[in-house]
């Protein structure tokens, strides 16, 4: 049975900031909305694709957010209610909106035993972290960190030379948009991911994402596609990834949605997971 898994912002869902093209209004949903205002959007084709595949194959939703982020995204109330989500890079899953509490205590094991206290690994990005430039440092479920940076004064591989001194303590870290994510390297997506797929019986994972934080998912996966935009691509771009097991889709900004879409429509056709009334 096919699984598919995704990242959702600037995967699936966009922000203003994020969508990247002037489009008709029209074309677009609400994704998410904070006191009364529209904060991301979902395009019309993306959500009409997404809905088709979730109705055939199991859908995951799999964020860095925490659950409480996660939570505002109505779209999975209101269009697509998932099974399953892995929230918070893989530190929580949902089962039909509950918290697995047998797996979080799993991993927060792991991070204890292998990864070192969270004001060492802080303390290295202190470092070099400016009041020029950050806006806003949270520490999250005692889990992770994620800082609010001004993007344009951030010294960006000053702070990407911190990686592998970080790793060294077990954390990994992460740029993706505004925010600097420090994670350590127990909680992954693709391990959580892995225990879903069990639940779900499932033996063919297909997956999406833009950033550092949703490669381990996507080198897992069996079949797997990023947007044209955001931190894989740019360190694909680069040099400073190579080799991937995976593509990039011929769009950027939200229309990127509706191409990872089709690829994962395209995947089901070709194994028989899609119904004869779609294709």
């Amino acid at each position: 049975m096919l699984l598919y898994a995704s990242d959702l912002d600037q995967t699936l869902i966009y922000s203003e900031r994020s969508r990247g093209l002037e489009l008709d209004p029209n074309t677009m949903l609400p994704a998410e909305t904070v006191d009364g205002r529209i904060t991301s959007h979902i395009s019309k084709l993306a959500l009409e694709r997404l809905q088709r595949i979730a109705e055939q194959i199991p859908f995951v939703p799999v964020t860095t957010r925490v659950i409480e982020l996660y939570d505002r995204i109505h779209l999975f109330r209101d269009h697509v209610v998932p099974a399953y989500a892995i929230t918070s890079n893989g530190a929580h899953i949902l089962k039909s909106g509950q918290i697995d509490k047998e797996w979080h205590a799993y991993i927060m094991e792991d991070v204890h035993k292998l990864s070192a206290p969270a004001d060492e690994a802080i303390a290295v990005f202190h470092r070099i972290a400016q009041p020029e430039w950050v806006v806003k440092e949270s520490y999250w479920e005692d889990t992770f960190f994620s800082v609010l940076v001004k993007r344009e004064d951030m010294p960006y591989e000053q702070v990407m030379a911190l990686a592998p001194e970080l790793e060294q303590l077990g954390w990994g870290l992460s740029i993706q948009g505004r925010k600097v994510y420090l994670v350590p390297l127990p909680v992954s997506k693709n391990r959580a991911i892995a225990h879903v797929k069990t639940l779900c019986g499932a033996t063919h994972v297909i997956a999406s994402g833009d950033s550092l934080l949703d490669l381990g998912l996507l080198q897992a996966a069996d079949e797997a596609i990023a947007p044209a935009h955001g931190e894989l691509y740019r360190a694909y771009g680069t040099g400073t990834l190579k080799e991937l097991p995976f593509g990039f889709t011929a769009r950027s900004g939200i229309v990127a949605a509706e191409d990872i879409l089709q690829f994962v429509a395209d995947i089901m056709d070709r194994e028989g997971s899609y119904a004869n009334e779609y294709r």
